[in-house]
Formats: structure tokens, C-alpha cells, sequence
């Protein structure tokens, strides 16, 4: 009895034992959930989106406290566009602005009235085509200003201006008297169409003359055409002759008005290839006659080059002059070339 009563004692014991065990231990936190806050993260929201910003406005250019002039006559003519074009690089290249100005027809009144409007602006430098003498004293009185000038194309003879910039006209006659007169067999009749009095001209008409004399004797001169450069009347004036000398072998022109408008006389006479034409420059009619065969050569400017060196010898005179001695103005030397010699380029059917 007494064992079964410690039997009994035993069971009850391991009974509440069991009853008092841990229950299973749930596995550790990871660190990421254990640093998890307790209670569930609201959802972030995305940043609200800012409306454009307009784009800033460029800051206006301030004007240029450099100017730079070109005064012309016959601003309209086609052959003057690059004499425009050489300008404005020149003020692009430089910061300055620039100024192209001067009457549409040959006008030396207004053309003077024009340059004295310039003078009055007080420019860093003018340009100038140099068409005619009466244009002395208001180049002399801009220089005696103190603003610089600059002869373009055409010298003006005796004035004050500081360097004349342009082809040089009496060489390039020559080139022309030559290629014309190779083309003609070195022998004939010709004609020369000019704007008789302009100072540039009249250097490509010598430079005809002189090399026909010297190296092409039987090359006869049988009349200068005076065009006053208008096509018309150039056509008309070799038209005329033409009618006098049907056996005329060449004509020599020394500007782009000449050249068309000899052209135009001898297609509308049907005597393309048996006149031949040597012309000047290179505007749209004159490249277009030479492509269709009208006209065989020009002998062209590199017009463009006139008006930016001229701006930019100025412009270096006036804010960056070159020390030629230690000390220029006591020495009495301006620091500017006498003339500059833009060249010639010859043009036929193989590079119009």
C-alpha cells in the first residue's frame, strides 16, 4: 500500500513538471526587423512636382563702342555684295558694329553728303570706294578729325586717306590682255568697254593697251566702249561697232556691266565663238554667260578682302597700333601700309 502511494506521488509530480515546461522559443528577430519600428510606416509620397521654370531671357547685347563705315555709290550694284559681306565679317570678327551706306546710282553729291554723315557719327574708320576726285576734301577733313580712311578699289589721287586696298588694276589689265589675246591667236581686232574717267578702270584699260603693244603686235585696239557702266549700254555700243568691224576677233572688259552686256550683244547677233569675250568680275550674269559659253573668261576680284582688311588695319591703328619705333606719332609714322594688292582670280567654264 505504502508503494503504491509513492507511485501515485511520483506520477503527480512529473505531471506538474510537465505542465510548468517553456514552450517553444520563436526564433530571433533579424536585425532589420528588430530595428523595424512597431507600428506599420505610412506610404511616403512622392515629392510634388515643381512647375518649369521659363527659360531665362538673354541678357541684350550691349552696344559696341566701336563703328566702322563703308560709304559707296551704286549700293545696289551686284559687284558691291561682297564689299557689304567683308564689312560685316569684319565688325563680327572684331565686336563692332559697322555700317554700309551711300546712294543706289551713281551720285558723287550724294555720295559726298553721305561720307560728311558718316564723319559726323565720329567713327573709329571709314572705307571708301574711290570713284571720283571731288571726294578729296571730305576725305582730307575726316582724316585731319582724326578719324581714319581708307581707299577701296578706286584711289582717290593726292587725298589725305591712309592705304588704298584693292586689285591691282593695271596687273590685272594685263592678265586679261594676255588671255584674251591667246585666245584670238594673237592677232586682230578688238575692243575694250570701260567706264571711261574711273581711276580704277582707267589702270585696267592701260594695262590692256601696255601688254598688246609689247608682246602681241598684231592685236589692233579699234575702239574703247564708254558703258558708264550700264549692261544696256555697253551692248548697244558693241552692237554699233559690230555693225562697222563684223570681223572683230575679241572684246576686253575691265567691270562686270561691260561684260554682260557684251555678252548679250553677241547672242543676240548670234555670234557666240566668234567674238570672244574677256570680262571682269563675278556676278551671278557674268558666271552665267561663261557657263553657257557667251563669255570665255573673267578675271575676278576678291572683292570681300577690300572692306575686312581695310577695317581691321583701322581698327588696329586706333586701339592696338603697331610700334614701329619706339615712339610712332613723334617720329610722325602712322603704322598702316601705303596699299594692299587683294589679287585676282581667273575664272573660265572649268571652275565657274
Amino acid at each position: 500500500m505504502k508503494k503504491m502511494y509513492i507511485l501515485l506521488v511520483t506520477i503527480m509530480i512529473f505531471a506538474l513538471l510537465a505542465g510548468c515546461a517553456q514552450p517553444t522559443q520563436a526564433p530571433e528577430p533579424t536585425k532589420a526587423e528588430a530595428e523595424a519600428p512597431d507600428t506599420p510606416e505610412e506610404p511616403v509620397e512622392a515629392p510634388a512636382e515643381e512647375p518649369a521654370e521659363a527659360p531665362a531671357e538673354e541678357p541684350a547685347v550691349a552696344p559696341s563702342d566701336r563703328l566702322y563705315f563703308e560709304v559707296n555709290a551704286l549700293t545696289s550694284l551686284p559687284y558691291f555684295i561682297d564689299h557689304r559681306l567683308g564689312l560685316e565679317y569684319a565688325g563680327h570678327a572684331l565686336g563692332a558694329d559697322t555700317k554700309y551706306v551711300g546712294p543706289v546710282d551713281y551720285d558723287m553729291n550724294a555720295m559726298i553728303n553721305t561720307l560728311e554723315q558718316a564723319v559726323a557719327e565720329d567713327p573709329d574708320g571709314i572705307n571708301i570706294v574711290g570713284f571720283d576726285p571731288a571726294l578729296k576734301p571730305a576725305i582730307d577733313a575726316a582724316v585731319e578729325q582724326g578719324i581714319p580712311v581708307v581707299t577701296l578699289d578706286a584711289e582717290v589721287y593726292g587725298s589725305d586717306r591712309l592705304t588704298f586696298l584693292g586689285t591691282g588694276n593695271y596687273n590685272a589689265g594685263r592678265v586679261g590682255a594676255q588671255i584674251l589675246a591667246e585666245e584670238i591667236g594673237s592677232s586682230g581686232k578688238v575692243a575694250l568697254i570701260t567706264k571711261v574717267g574711273q581711276s580704277n578702270l582707267e589702270e585696267r584699260i592701260q594695262g590692256y593697251k601696255d601688254e598688246f603693244a609689247e608682246n602681241y603686235p598684231d592685236i589692233e585696239v579699234v575702239q574703247v566702249i564708254d558703258d558708264q557702266s550700264d549692261s544696256a549700254k555697253a551692248a548697244d555700243g558693241l552692237k554699233a561697232l559690230l555693225q562697222r568691224e563684223p570681223d572683230l576677233a575679241g572684246v576686253g572688259c575691265v567691270e562686270a556691266a561691260g561684260g554682260v552686256g557684251a555678252a548679250t550683244a553677241v547672242k543676240e547677233l548670234d555670234m557666240v565663238g566668234d567674238v570672244i569675250i574677256v570680262s571682269m568680275d563675278r556676278d551671278d550674269g557674268t558666271l552665267k554667260f561663261i557657263e553657257d559659253g557667251t563669255i570665255y573668261a573673267s578675271i575676278a576680284q576678291q572683292t570681300a578682302l577690300m572692306t575686312f582688311i581695310g577695317t581691321i588695319l583701322m581698327d588696329g591703328l586706333m586701339h592696338n597700333p603697331v610700334p614701329i619705333v619706339k615712339d610712332n606719332e613723334a617720329a610722325d609714322i602712322v603704322p598702316m601700309p601705303n596699299i594692299v594688292d587683294t589679287g585676282v582670280l581667273v575664272i573660265t567654264a572649268d571652275n565657274a
